[in-house]
C-alpha cells in the first residue's frame, strides 16, 4: 500500500479541487488530489460543461426552424437525439482530460479512490470494494468533495421515472412529457433543452416566480417567453407525493391555496436544489462540523479541524463553479503565506443558459433597498439595440442598479442575447466601482449587444437614447 506525504491533499477533483491543486503547485506546495470519480468533478462531467453542449443542440435546432425569418428554408433536417446525448458526453470527456493534462503539467498526484480522514493530516483512500489502497499524511487538506441534487423527503430519485441532472443527460430516448420540479438554474435549463426538442413540459416551483433569487422583473419576463413556448408553470404549488404508473409518474401539487391536484408525466426531474457530499469521509471522527450537510468554515475556509478546510458546494451556497474556484485559490494562497483578496460574496455573478439567456451579479432592486441603499435604476430593452434587431434576439432587457448618492454599480441583471457573456462588462465595474455616469459614457463598438448596457447606464442618468 502506497504511503507518501505532501503539503497539501485535495478531496475531491471539481473547480474548487482541481484549480485550487494547480495554484498550489505553482506556489511550490507538494501537491495530491483524490478522486473517486472523474477529473473535474460535477461541473465538468454532469453539470457546466456538458449541459451546455445540450443547450446548444437546442439553440441549433430552434435556428433550423426559424430558418425562413433569416431567408433560409430548411425543410429536411432530422434531431437525433441519441447524437444530441453523445455529443455532449464527448464533450465532457474531453474537458475532463484537459484537467488531467494540467495536473501533469503541474507534477500533481492523482489518487483514485474515495478519501476518508483516518486522523487530522491522515487520508486513508478506498476503492470501491472498501479496501484501502493509498495513506496519505497532509501538512494541510482541503475537502472539495462538491454536492448533488437534493430530494423532496418521501421521494426516492430512482435514476428511472424519477431523475436528476445526471439521468436528464444520459436518457436514451427522449420522453413525450416531463415534470420538472424545482424552476431554478438547472430546472429551467432543462425545461428548456426538452420543450425545443418535443417534449411536452410541466415546472413545478414553491415560490412565486421562476428563478427565485433572480430580480422579479428578469424572472416575469423570462416566464412570459416559457408561456409563448407552451412550457406549463405552475408556480406557488409545492409537490404533496408522487406515485409510479404503468406508464410514468402521477406528481400531487398544491396550489397557495391548498387545493390538490394531479400531473402526469413519462418523467420527473428532481431539481430543487444541492445537499452537500459530506458522508463517509470521516468528517465527525476529527471534529469537522457539519450544518444541515454543508461543511461549517470560517472566513478563511477553515473547519473546526486543525489544518482542514473546505470549498465549494460542500461548503453551502453560493453552489456555483467559479465561486468554488475562486475559493479554492484563496484558500491555497493564504496556506502559502500569502494575503489573498477575500471574496466579494454581494457580487457573485451567476447565470442561466436557457433561451433568453439570464445573467446577474450583485443586488437585486429589491434586495438593494431591503439593504438600505437608495437607488437609481436604469433599464433597457434589447428592441431597441441594432445587433439584436439584426440577429432576430430581439427579446429581454438590461437592468441596472445603482446607488444613488455616489452612483456606484450595486447590481446588473440581463435577460436576453448571449446574457452569460455580456454579464463580463459589469462584472468588471462592479469590481472597479464604476457609476451610472462612467459606464454610460464608456464608448461601447457599435453595432453590438453591449450597447444595452450602456443604454440603461444612461437611463438611470441622463436618460438613454435609442428609445
Amino acid at each position: 500500500m502506497d504511503k507518501s506525504s505532501y503539503d497539501l491533499v485535495f478531496i475531491g477533483s471539481g473547480p474548487g479541487g482541481y484549480v485550487g491543486a494547480i495554484r498550489a503547485a505553482q506556489l511550490g506546495l507538494r501537491t495530491a488530489v483524490v478522486e473517486r470519480a472523474e477529473l473535474g468533478g460535477v461541473c465538468l462531467n454532469w453539470g457546466c460543461i456538458p449541459t451546455k453542449a445540450l443547450l446548444r443542440s437546442a439553440e441549433v435546432v430552434e435556428l433550423m426552424r426559424r430558418g425562413e425569418e433569416f431567408g433560409v428554408t430548411a425543410t429536411d433536417y432530422h434531431v437525433d437525439f441519441e447524437r444530441i446525448i453523445q455529443r455532449s458526453r464527448d464533450v465532457a470527456k474531453r474537458v475532463s482530460m484537459g484537467v488531467g493534462y494540467l495536473f501533469k503539467k503541474n507534477k500533481i498526484k492523482v489518487i483514485t479512490g474515495t478519501g476518508r480522514f483516518l486522523a487530522p493530516g491522515e487520508i486513508g483512500v478506498f476503492d470501491d470494494n472498501g479496501a484501502e489502497v493509498s495513506r496519505l499524511e497532509a501538512k494541510h487538506t482541503i475537502v472539495a468533495t462538491g454536492g448533488r441534487a437534493r430530494s423532496i423527503p418521501g421521494i426516492d430519485i430512482d435514476k428511472q421515472k424519477v431523475i436528476d441532472y445526471h439521468q436528464a443527460m444520459t436518457l436514451k430516448t427522449r420522453p413525450a412529457s416531463m415534470i420538472v420540479m424545482g424552476a431554478g438554474a438547472i430546472g429551467m435549463e432543462f425545461a428548456y433543452f426538452y420543450s425545443v426538442l418535443g417534449t411536452e413540459v410541466t415546472v413545478v416551483e414553491m415560490l412565486e416566480h421562476v428563478l427565485p433569487i433572480e430580480d422579479v422583473e428578469i424572472s416575469k419576463t423570462l416566464e412570459r417567453s416559457y408561456k409563448k413556448r407552451k412550457i406549463k408553470l405552475l408556480l406557488k404549488h409545492t409537490v404533496a407525493g408522487l406515485t409510479h404508473t404503468e406508464t410514468g409518474v402521477e406528481v400531487a401539487v398544491t396550489d397557495k391555496k391548498g387545493v390538490e391536484k394531479t400531473i402526469q408525466g413519462d418523467v420527473a426531474l428532481m431539481a430543487i436544489g444541492v445537499r452537500g457530499n459530506v458522508e463517509n469521509l470521516g468528517l465527525e471522527e476529527i471534529g469537522v462540523t457539519v450544518d444541515r450537510s454543508f461543511i461549517k468554515v470560517d472566513e478563511t475556509y477553515k473547519t473546526s479541524a486543525e489544518s482542514v478546510y473546505a470549498v465549494g458546494d460542500v461548503i453551502g451556497p453560493p453552489l456555483l463553479a467559479h465561486v468554488a474556484s475562486h475559493e479554492g485559490i484563496a484558500c491555497v494562497e493564504r496556506i502559502a503565506g500569502l494575503d489573498p483578496t477575500p471574496i466579494n460574496y454581494d457580487a457573485i455573478p451567476g447565470c442561466t443558459f436557457c433561451h433568453p439567456q439570464v445573467g446577474s451579479i450583485g443586488y437585486s432592486e429589491v434586495k438593494a433597498k431591503e439593504a438600505g441603499f437608495d437607488v437609481k435604476v436604469g433599464k433597457f430593452p434589447f428592441m431597441g439595440v441594432g445587433k439584436a434587431v439584426a440577429a432576430g434576439e430581439r427579446e429581454g432587457l438590461v437592468k441596472l442598479i445603482f446607488e444613488a448618492k455616489e452612483g456606484r454599480l450595486l447590481g446588473g441583471h440581463i435577460v436576453g442575447p448571449e446574457a452569460a457573456e455580456l454579464l463580463g462588462e459589469l462584472e468588471a465595474a462592479a469590481a472597479a466601482g464604476m457609476t451610472y455616469k462612467q459606464l454610460g459614457h464608456a464608448m461601447h463598438s457599435h453595432p453590438t449587444l453591449h450597447e444595452a448596457i450602456m443604454e440603461a447606464a444612461l437611463d438611470a442618468g441622463q436618460g438613454a437614447i435609442h428609445i
